[in-house]
């Protein structure tokens, strides 16, 4: 299958295809005229990048664990744990870190609405 057909059939860009293959994710075979040609393997192997991509992931990493998770099952893989692992504490951080700034902010607007100065005749 070609580039075009691949990217039509999981709803990635060609140029996310690419990516994917300058990452080291995807190993298209070239053929004589240049062409990109992809196994029927490669629709399942795109899906399963864009999962991982949904849950955050770099493609860095991804490449990490990639081959066991489309050769096993995902519990078989050992890689996988310590990724989840981190990216979970790293989300936990960015929240913290959003409800700091939430609570500043909040503190902010009762602070000018109480400081706001009334102005007369207007009303």
């Amino acid at each position: 299958m070609r580039i075009g057909e691949l990217s039509a059939r999981t709803g990635a860009s060609i140029r996310s295809l690419r990516y994917y293959e300058q990452q080291g994710l995807l190993a298209p075979v070239r053929l004589e005229n240049g062409y990109r040609a992809y196994s029927p393997f490669a629709e399942e192997q795109v899906r399963t990048i864009q999962l991982y991509l949904g849950l955050g992931l770099t493609t860095e990493q991804i490449a990490g664990f990639l081959h066991c998770v489309m050769k096993n099952e995902e519990t078989f893989c050992s890689e996988v744990l310590p990724i989840y692992t981190q990216k979970l504490a790293e989300i936990d951080r960015q929240i913290a870190e959003l409800q700091r700034i939430k609570l500043n902010l909040e503190e902010r607007i009762r602070y000018v609405v109480k400081e706001e100065p009334k102005q007369e005749g207007l009303e």
